[in-house]
């Protein structure tokens, strides 16, 4: 191939390129450079091609590089007072060498300032939207939620995780109803990862820890400049990080009224506008919505719109409380310890008058308390069983009430007594000073309350 050939490529490369390129002769004559470079130097081609480079870029470094024979890869050059368009930008610089290892040209590749950063801006948000979509995909698949991974055995739980493989294979909108801590996100998240979008995120956003100025923009998000404070270049609100997946409300019961119009828009419409945007963007999204509170009534009182519950209530899960599907507690209770044994490689097991206490506790914080109180036990547990001790005392007075019916305040609260020193001996192994310290009793004292309920050490 002539030179010819090369020199017609060569050209075509630095007219297509977005960066300025710039080759001079051993003596620092401008040889070539592309329109975009001369422009930036506030010449043309055509006027720059036969000039020293000095007489463009009086600081220029390419006679040392081409006389040294060494090269610079991105770094800053700072061009002098009004000989170019912008102050700063990244130049790459390099020696040519001829076949004779003669030095016969230096070249030069300019990243230009306000492309470079828009470049990176461009990558920064794609990298967080990466990131995003890699950190919701590891909580759904490390946390092992697909509906044949949920622990329970209860008929009627059972039944509900029937229905939730069923409810996945369509694309309507679920509401998951139900106290605190029975799984309505678990339950959600299983919908979502046995359906037909489970290669697609679950972005879920939390409508009771959102400050009501802040819910429009964490939903819809902002463009570059929507308002004082906002994050340049703009931000991607949960309804086009969820797009083509499942968008999940949590708490919704909680979502102020004005909000409650603009999200029923949106779902109506099948479409968001960013804040400070004139442009509608189409979006394609399951909702799955949860809440602790009674909508219904919600409705009837005029707190939460009836448009917005319809929309929203399509497909309805009452999530059962713990106390309700008590054959689970010792299984969930088991399951947790087995976890935090494979994670902590100890071997520790629930003591019976511990399962004892569970299956007589009412569980108001549902699952998740057993979680909890299964944590803080391990933690506390220096043997190899977890005892009475280990657990919170409103736990161990359910046992109690369970043992026997009182039929006084007085006996109650000597029941209670009894097992109150009883758990507190038992902390600190039948060490009654330590005890009685804790207790804020003399030893005395306590020496006297053991002979009344005939506590001996075993």
């Amino acid at each position: 191939m002539n030179r010819e050939f090369y020199e017609a490529v060569f050209s075509k490369v630095l007219e297509m390129t977005d960066d300025g390129f710039i080759v001079v002769d051993p003596k620092g004559i401008i040889v070539n450079i592309n329109e975009q470079y001369a422009q930036f130097l506030l010449t043309s081609r055509d006027e720059a091609i036969g000039k020293s480079i000095f007489s463009l870029i009086p600081n220029s470094l390419m006679l040392e590089i081409m006389q040294k024979k060494y090269t610079d890869e991105l770094e800053v050059h700072t061009y002098e007072s009004g000989t170019s368009q912008e102050k700063n930008v990244i130049v790459s610089r390099s020696y040519v060498e001829g076949e004779d290892s003669e030095v016969i040209a230096g070249v030069a590749q300019v990243k230009f300032r306000l492309q470079s950063l828009d470049v990176a801006r461009k990558l920064k948000e794609e990298y967080e939207t990466l990131s995003y979509y890699r950190d919701q995909y590891h909580d759904q698949t490390s946390a092992a939620l697909f509906f044949n991974n949920m622990i329970g055995e209860d008929p009627f739980f059972l039944q509900q995780k029937k229905e939730g493989m069923k409810i996945a294979q369509t694309h309507f909108p679920v509401l998951i109803q139900g106290e605190t801590g029975t799984g309505k996100e678990l339950y959600a998240q299983g919908i979502h990862s046995s359906s037909p979008r489970a290669n697609m995120p679950m972005v879920s956003i939390n409508c009771a820890a959102i400050p009501t100025e802040l819910m429009e923009s964490e939903l819809f998000g902002y463009v570059d400049g929507a308002f004082t404070g906002a994050k340049k270049g703009g931000k991607k609100g949960k309804f086009l990080l969820a797009d083509n997946g499942t968008l999940f409300l949590d708490e919704i019961g909680d979502m102020p009224l004005n909000m409650q119009a603009k999200l029923l828009r949106a779902l109506q419409e099948q479409e968001i506008e960013p804040i400070g945007s004139n442009t509608s963007i189409p979006v394609d999204i399951r909702v799955i919505s949860a809440t602790r509170k009674n909508l219904s009534q919600m409705v009837q009182e005029g707190s939460f719109r009836e448009d917005l519950f319809y929309r929203l209530n399509v497909v309805n899960i009452e999530m059962i409380p713990l106390r309700k599907r008590p054959s689970d507690i010792l299984l969930l209770a088991e399951y947790f310890v087995e976890l935090l044994n494979e994670q902590y490689k100890r071997h520790l097991v629930i003591g019976a008058e511990v399962k004892e206490a569970f299956k007589a506790y009412s569980w108001p914080g549902n699952v998740r308390e057993l979680d909890n109180v299964i944590k803080s036990a391990y933690a506390v547990c220096d043997r190899d069983v977890i005892s009475l001790s280990d657990i919170p005392p409103k736990i161990m007075i359910a046992q109690t009430g369970s043992d026997k019916n009182h039929s006084t305040l007085k006996s109650a609260m000597e029941e209670y007594e009894k097992k109150w020193l009883q758990t507190l001996l038992i902390k600190h192994h039948w060490n009654v000073r330590a005890a009685a310290k804790e207790a804020g009793i003399h030893r005395s004292v306590l020496y006297k309350k053991l002979d009344r309920h005939n506590l001996e050490r075993p």
